[in-house]
């Protein structure tokens, strides 16, 4: 016990990656630089992991999809991949968690995204909406005004029908808007208020389904309640009409861009220092960390 005691979690975790990637190497991966770079990789995900009691070779598919969701908001596209990659090469030659056929859904880096995007401004997104189907045009307008990821769309429900998770809320969230409450599943299981302006939130409620349906999204189930698009149907909506409309496109994420960079406005002209908004601004977004919510004001 003593002498296990003493290894440090990130011995633990370059251990866990090496046992996982000599299991493969020369058989189902030949190449030495590809092990190496997964093996980099795994080490990176079995630390996080362990830090959570989580060994690598017990990580279940839901745990892997949430972990990658919770990685994009700190790591860059190319390390993400990396990860989403080595994780699929130990589930399916390994763990046997996938089939050789299957894949773990792609996920996009929120930080990469964050940094890159250019925020729209209402003009903007009102020329876009104006060009798109009625059903992608709501989504539209609702991911602007709520500071939604393209994939919450798919998961709006009244705050009365579930409960947001429990997270620090300052009086300060959502001041000065007047609108209805409801929750999104964010990342990693997060259920998190949002506010949604009455005029939008009555033509949303005007397309509630009778019976919930279930969505697949990039290999994802969603239950919706509502009949409006999300995910990468809203996304390719999005881009296809900001390309047509302004002659250049940053993504549907780029809403969500406008959203904080919006609200901070408003919370400063409130009288709240720029520290208080920021920290208003990261809950509102679900974030939590005022410095995740930072790069979205470049």
């Amino acid at each position: 016990m003593a002498k296990f005691a003493s290894i440090t979690l990130k011995e633990r975790a370059a251990s866990q990656a090496a046992t996982v990637m000599k299991s493969v190497q020369g058989n189902e991966i030949k190449s030495v630089g590809t092990v190496r770079n997964y093996e980099q990789a795994l080490t990176r995900v079995a630390e996080q992991s362990l830090a959570n009691n989580q060994n690598l070779k017990e990580m279940t598919l839901e745990y892997a999809i949430n972990y990658l969701e919770h990685r994009g908001e700190v790591v860059s596209q190319s390390t993400l991949n990396m990860e989403r990659q080595s994780i699929q090469c130990m589930m399916k030659h390994v763990t046997n968690k996938l089939e050789q056929n299957e894949r773990l859904p792609a996920v996009q880096s929120e930080r990469q995204q964050a940094l890159e995007s250019r925020a729209y401004t209402k003009t903007q997104v009102d020329l876009i909406s104006q060009a798109q189907s009625e059903r992608n045009a709501l989504s539209t307008e609702i991911a602007h005004a709520a500071g939604l990821r393209a994939h919450e769309l798919y998961t709006i429900l009244p705050i009365a029908e579930q409960t947001p998770s429990e997270r620090p809320a300052s009086d300060a969230k959502f001041s000065g808007r007047d609108g209805v409450s409801y929750t999104v599943d964010g990342k990693g299981g997060l259920i998190r208020e949002v506010n949604i302006p009455r005029e939008l939130s009555e033509r949303l409620e005007s397309t509630r389904f009778s019976e919930a349906i279930t969505i697949i999204d990039r290999g994802v189930n969603y239950t919706q309640h509502y009949d409006i698009n999300g995910g990468n149907r809203w996304s390719a909506s999005f881009s296809y009409n900001s390309n047509q409309q302004l002659g250049w496109s940053a993504g549907g994420h780029g809403v969500r861009h406008s959203y904080a960079q919006e609200r901070m406005i408003e919370l400063t002209k409130s009288g709240l220092t720029r520290s208080e908004a920021l920290k208003v601004v990261s809950q509102e977004m679900g974030h939590f960390r005022p410095e995740i919510t930072e790069v979205y004001l470049r």
